[in-house]
């Protein structure tokens, strides 16, 4: 069961807006928007429907740092339920690409971030063994991660008093990517001692020791991988406890999966199931009829490019794929496998790749929700993803890098996408017309054609903040001396200990305004999507716990952001009209002061533009809202204060010796870094950090830092 944990009730305008929303799922309803200015409690009313109707719930958000921030609110709301994050998990991704104008072949570059790939595998595995999922993604979600199906089929199933074969499980482990590690056990791997082995599964905090004694399995135990301490079977804040296991194939539940809670405390576990390190991998079985059918298209597709007198392309794709096939009978992956992805699930050319949504509609049917956060960016977002893929993927299989059946790893188009949906609900300040159109059009034909009697027009609106915080007073300025008028009203919010954001064009813009504000001695920091995802959510705790007082951004500062200390917002140069001056930036720009009685918002401009005076006008008309709304109600405003939420990583290891500012990378820094002092995974680890900030270093021809860096990377790899 959902069980929503919170100190308020529902309030102003969430009562009808959740009551609204739910019986519009209900009467089976796909469409439904959730209009609702800044501040009035979106996040809260969808924790209340999906408490309500007792249905799994996925939620998109159009950007890293916002999908944070939901999946710790959603954490905070349901701590007994299984919350999950989904995200792309790079650090640094830089995807094969070739130009054909300068000859140039780009491979693929990526440096996984472990702890998001951690989450990820977990918000999957919930979905297959559990019915109390709450899954936060970002857009990556529309990206192909293989078949759920298959998936589901590679587990390692370990029970007490089964025999203690240490070379079969391991062989089963293998099978599902595990490393066999005796010296760096990390997730992802195992390790056998003795009469013991521990396995340390990719999507889990924990490990599991299993004990023989008689050739059986007489002990399963969790334990903490650091300390070996033993720890509870617990079940809390979305962990899974190892007694909710997958159902048999004999199951007569219609999604395939029965849970069976068993007493959460004991100790020892009675039964694991370990599902796979990584979300695709390969039945041999299977591979056996995929090669054969990617060797015909092979032969097929090269001997089209050499009937085009395209022989170096043609040689070219024999040697790739013939590498690739011989890698993956080998070791049974490969990167780069998932270009292969349509013959190994068994897809016909442009049938739709197997995405996170999948993995829904196979274990829940239609008995889910889908909540688009910031409807108004994320659906945009969606709709585009497609077309850049597909450029990229032609000019690679024109010049002989893939083969054609890589178009079929891609993210999925929005007409395959939107279908499988069985109840959206968009969310947005400031939706776009093609999601109140298909709302308002869909309960009407509804309404027709069923007869039903409902007060409801497809959009439930939430114009009243519960603390009756009114919108912000705008003040427009000219951007002469802009900079030197902002430094006086930091100056003033400063004195009172409340936080200001300001909003700048370019990233550049961005950080040299942090350094002159630094020089003035102003506590300043920026955030803009060069900031490693996990770090943008740090970022904005520490704006929260006093560890500065000014937040610089481009176009982060935006949807979403629960920033109760901010008190002002100063737009800069807002007359330079477009995608990040149009009015539906500068409302949700200025939205971001609306959780402050004191906000205020400072438009720099020298003319009025349209956007500013639409957006102007719309802010005002929502001030007299909230306003009357108070004065019926007797409401007094206040702010209210939230406490700064967990991190969402706490793992110390994710915070090695790079994670600082660029200022503090010098050569004594270097020399801190010693050999000795590190694993060899931190070791590794470091060495690839170090190369990263070389090659920027010498971007920015910081050519003597760049050469000391490379002199430290030397000396680790030779020790």
């Amino acid at each position: 069961m959902f069980k929503l944990t919170s100190t308020f009730k529902p309030t102003g305008d969430q009562p009808q807006a959740i009551e609204k929303l739910s019986a519009g799922i209900e009467y089976g309803l796909k469409n439904q928007v959730l209009l609702g200015v800044t501040g009035s409690g979106k996040t809260f009313t969808m924790a209340n429907i999906i408490q309500k109707l007792q249905k799994p719930a996925l939620v998109i958000s159009h950007n890293k740092t916002l999908a944070g921030q939901l999946y710790q609110e959603m954490r905070d709301f349901f701590p007994d339920n299984a919350v999950s994050y989904f995200v792309s998990y790079y650090d640094f991704y830089q995807p094969e690409a070739y130009i054909p104008q300068t000859d140039t072949y780009i491979e693929k570059e990526a440096e996984i971030n472990e702890l998001i790939d951690k989450l990820r595998l977990q918000a999957t595995t919930n979905i297959l063994t559990r019915n109390d999922v709450i899954v936060v993604a970002s857009v990556s979600c529309i990206y192909n991660i293989g078949s759920p199906v298959e998936y589901g089929k590679f587990i390692a199933e370990i029970k007490l008093r089964d025999e203690a074969d240490w070379n079969k499980i391991s062989r089963r482990l293998v099978e599902l990517l595990y490393d066999r590690s005796e010296f760096e056990f990390k997730r992802g791997s195992f390790r056998i001692r003795g009469n013991y082995m521990d396995i340390y599964p990719a999507y889990e905090d924990y490990g599991y020791r299993l004990e023989s004694k008689n050739n059986k399995i007489s002990f399963i135990t969790k334990f903490d991988p650091l300390t070996g301490k033993e720890i509870a079977n617990e079940n809390h804040s979305g962990k899974r406890s190892a007694s909710w296991r997958r159902a048999r194939p004999e199951s007569n539940n219609d999604s395939g999966v029965t849970f069976a809670p068993q007493n959460d405390n004991q100790s020892p576990v009675n039964e694991i199931i370990i599902y796979p390190a990584k979300h695709y991998l390969t039945d041999p079985m299977v591979f056996q009829s995929a090669e054969q059918q990617i060797r015909t298209d092979l032969k097929k597709e090269s001997d089209e490019l050499k009937s085009l007198k395209k022989n170096a392309e043609a040689e070219r794709l024999i040697r790739r794929v013939n590498y690739d096939l011989e890698m993956i009978k080998e070791v049974g992956y490969v990167n780069g496998i998932e270009n292969y992805s349509r013959y190994f699930d068994n897809r016909k050319p442009g049938d739709p790749p197997y995405a996170l949504i999948n993995y829904f509609t196979q274990t829940y049917n239609n008995d889910f929700l889908v909540f688009i956060d910031e409807s108004h960016m994320t659906i945009p977002q969606l709709r585009g993803m497609y077309n850049g893929d597909f450029s990229r993927k032609k000019t690679l299989v024109d010049f002989g890098f893939r083969l054609k059946a890589a178009f079929d790893n891609r993210p999925l188009k929005f007409d395959e996408f939107y279908p499988s949906i069985p109840h959206f609900i968009y969310l947005s300040a400031t939706p776009n017309e093609w999601e109140i159109r298909s709302a308002k059009e869909e309960l009407k034909l509804k309404i027709k054609k069923q007869k039903l009697k409902i007060d409801h027009n497809g959009v439930a609106e939430q114009l009243v903040r519960p603390t009756g915080i009114i919108d912000p007073k705008i003040t427009i300025r000219p951007s002469k001396d802009e900079v030197l008028d902002l430094i006086a009203e930091i100056g003033r919010r400063v004195k009172n200990k409340e936080k200001i954001l300001v909003t700048t064009l370019t990233k550049k813009i961005a950080e040299d305004l942090t350094e002159y504000l630094k020089e003035r001695k102003i506590r300043a920091s920026y955030l803009h999507s060069d900031i490693k995802t996990l770090e943008r959510s740090d970022i904005l705790d520490n704006l929260r716990k006093n560890e500065f007082d000014v937040l610089i951004g481009v176009n982060l500062l935006r949807e979403g952001l629960d920033l109760p200390e901010v008190s002002l917002v100063a737009i800069l140069d807002a007359d330079k009209e477009g995608f990040l001056r149009s009015k539906t930036a500068l409302i949700q720009t200025m939205g971001r002061a609306a959780r402050n009685i004191t906000g205020e918002v400072i438009i720099y401009a020298d003319q009025i533009t349209r956007s500013i005076k639409e957006a102007t006008e719309e802010i005002e008309r929502r001030r007299a809202y909230q306003i009357e709304s108070n004065r019926k109600l007797g409401i007094q405003p206040h702010t209210i204060y939230k406490p700064v939420r967990e991190k969402i990583i706490e793992d110390e290891q994710y915070f090695l010796f790079l994670d600082r500012p660029k200022s503090q990378y010098s050569a004594n820094f270097l020399d801190e870094i010693a050999r000795e002092a590190l694993t060899p995974y931190d070791c590794k680890k470091t060495i690839k950090k170090l190369e990263r900030e070389m090659r920027k270093q010498a971007d920015d021809l910081n050519f003597e830092l760049a050469i000391k860096i490379r002199e430290k990377i030397r000396e680790l790899k030779t020790i």
